[in-house]
């Protein structure tokens, strides 16, 4: 199952795309597929046609997993 990540590169802006699956402490690379700036627009310095990146961990800070729509749904805004 896809999950949709946010990927913060060192020097550079946080990338926004789909992995197969979360890397392990153990991986040297990450496969990103759609990478796009947050507002959805594309990458000033990867082709157009461009689908699927692979970055070196070396370059990445840290990387965030975001929800998805379900779980936004099974876990919403609660008041108290």
């Amino acid at each position: 199952m896809a999950a949709t990540v946010l990927v913060h590169l060192s020097g550079e802006e946080a990338i926004v795309g789909e992995v197969e699956e979360l890397p392990a402490p153990s991986d040297v690379s990450i496969t990103i597929n759609n990478p796009r700036r947050r507002d959805g627009k594309d990458l000033a310095f990867v082709q157009g046609n461009v689908v699927t990146v692979i970055w070196p961990m070396h370059r990445i800070n840290f990387i965030e997993v975001l929800p998805t729509a379900e779980e936004e749904r099974l876990i919403g805004f609660v008041r108290e």
